[in-house]
């Protein structure tokens, strides 16, 4: 009875021993439960078809997180060992469906992509990188048709007869964009970006017509803001043109006359524009939409020109410049053009196609040199057919994004650059300096001219 009230110290023991045991299997118990958890839910995060990066790269599907950097990288078109430090957003563009025909033939193409970023005091730098099985440059290129006798060029997007089968693959241009809202002046930009001012997916109320009747926006994809003080900055990346000079187009958005005028007449209230050029006024003309300033001579401009047949015939379009026995170029500088260049002007075309200039004629009906090789549908063009366009550099505001690419044989590498903060008047261009987040769309062209893959709601933020 002397024990009764009290353990004796073996049975303290014992029992301690017991709870402590019992202690750390429910600890191990909640650790490897919790451990199952949380890969469960790493699993069950991830889709079939997005990319898991190791832990160094931490991507996500809508941030990019721009790098803060002492170490600039070269704009060449090559990933240096500094950009393995920042961190790599994946995002996969797809085509849409406006609903009105245009994107026919590509919709529901995706063009998985990856973006990195960095900035310092002075820059900000983007490296882009997307798979493409074909590199695209040669543009709408001039070739001769022996059946009609004729020169024309090829189309920019794929082509369909009546039954809706393919009959030749486009000849456009490999590119890409980004659309940044300058000022916050824009509010659908925040939820929407890029799909904000595309209004190839509203429909319009024909008043060209009494009674006035609403159609679709067929044919047509112009952006346009929906008021006078909104405005969208637009990097353009034309992968053969601007980057002959290592240049990315500097592009804005604006409202040009909004749905004020595209309600009248259908489509043409297209408010993109080069840097540089602003509103001088409105049209003497019914529906009186916005005029603008003109841009100085630059870029790109059509190798294109109108000849009457034998010097009295019918009018057709021919080449304006050429290089004479050139093989497998896609671009003539302007400066080849000038006096003493390499290129000459066409200034004769007869009823066989056969072209004249000062000092030689091209018959192009001796072999396939000037005309479609390959297969009708997919095949190209000879080795000789000509240029589509002229190129320049860019100029004053619009040359504001320096950037390189390189074709790797199965994709694009690009590397660009652009001040923090440019020297921009004119509210044209998106200021970074403040490092405050900023909304962003992608898009990407595969070898056509307006069907493109759209990536909208994008964050870019900066590592403080």
């Amino acid at each position: 009875m002397a024990l009764q009230g009290k353990l004796h110290p073996e049975i303290i023991i014992i029992n301690t021993k017991i709870f402590l045991m019992r202690v750390f299997q429910r600890i191990q118990f909640w650790i490897i439960t919790t451990l199952v958890c949380l890969v469960g839910y790493a699993v069950g995060c991830v889709k079939s078809d997005q990319v898991v990066l190791p832990s160094s790269s931490d991507a996500n599907s809508t941030t990019l997180v721009s790098l803060k950097t002492t170490t600039a990288p070269t704009i060449d078109g090559t990933v240096e060992a500094i950009w393995d430090k920042a961190t790599k957003l994946n995002f996969t563009p797809t085509v849409p469906d406006p609903g009105n025909g245009l994107f026919t033939g590509y919709i529901g193409t995706t063009y998985p992509a990856t973006l990195r970023s960095m900035y310092d005091d002075k820059y900000i730098y983007f490296l882009a990188e997307y798979a493409d099985a074909t590199q695209s440059v040669n543009v709408a290129t001039w070739y001769f048709d022996p059946t009609t006798q004729r020169w024309a060029q090829e189309p920019t997007s794929k082509t369909f007869d009546a039954n809706g089968v393919l009959t030749r693959d486009g000849m456009g241009e490999d590119k890409f964009a980004m659309l940044f809202n300058i000022d916050n002046s824009t509010p659908k930009f925040i939820t929407q970006t890029c799909y904000a001012s595309c209004h190839v997916f509203t429909p319009y109320l024909d008043y060209s017509v009494t009674p006035a009747v609403e159609k679709s926006n067929a044919n047509n994809g112009n952006h346009y803001t929906n008021g006078a003080s909104e405005k969208i900055d637009m990097w353009w990346g034309h992968l053969s043109r601007d980057l002959i000079f290592n240049q990315i187009d500097d592009d804005y958005q604006d409202w040009a006359g909004g749905p004020g005028v595209t309600n009248l007449v259908g489509g043409s209230g297209n408010g993109r524009h080069v840097d540089g050029i602003t509103v001088s006024g409105a049209s003497a003309t019914w529906p009186y939409a916005p005029t603008y300033t003109a841009a100085a001579p630059q870029g790109a401009s059509n190798n294109k020109q109108n000849l009457k047949l034998d010097g009295s015939g019918a009018t057709v379009s021919v080449p304006l410049w050429i290089v004479p026995n050139a093989s497998n170029y896609y671009y003539i500088l302007a400066s080849d053009t000038a006096a003493g260049g390499k290129a000459v002007k066409i200034t004769g075309v007869s009823s066989t196609g056969v072209l004249t200039y000062n000092g030689g004629s091209i018959d192009p009906n001796t072999g396939n040199d000037y005309q479609r090789t390959g297969d009708a549908v997919t095949g190209g063009d000879g080795p000789k057919c000509f240029p589509s366009y002229i190129a320049s550099p860019l100029i004053g505001a619009r040359a504001d994004i320096t950037g390189a690419a390189v074709y790797t044989g199965t994709g694009w590498i690009i590397e660009y650059k652009r001040l923090l903060k440019t020297s921009d008047a004119l509210k044209q261009d998106v200021d970074f300096s403040s490092l405050q987040d900023q909304p962003f769309g992608f898009a990407i062209w595969n070898k056509s001219n307006n069907q493109h893959g759209i990536q909208p709601n994008l964050l870019l933020t900066f590592q403080k």
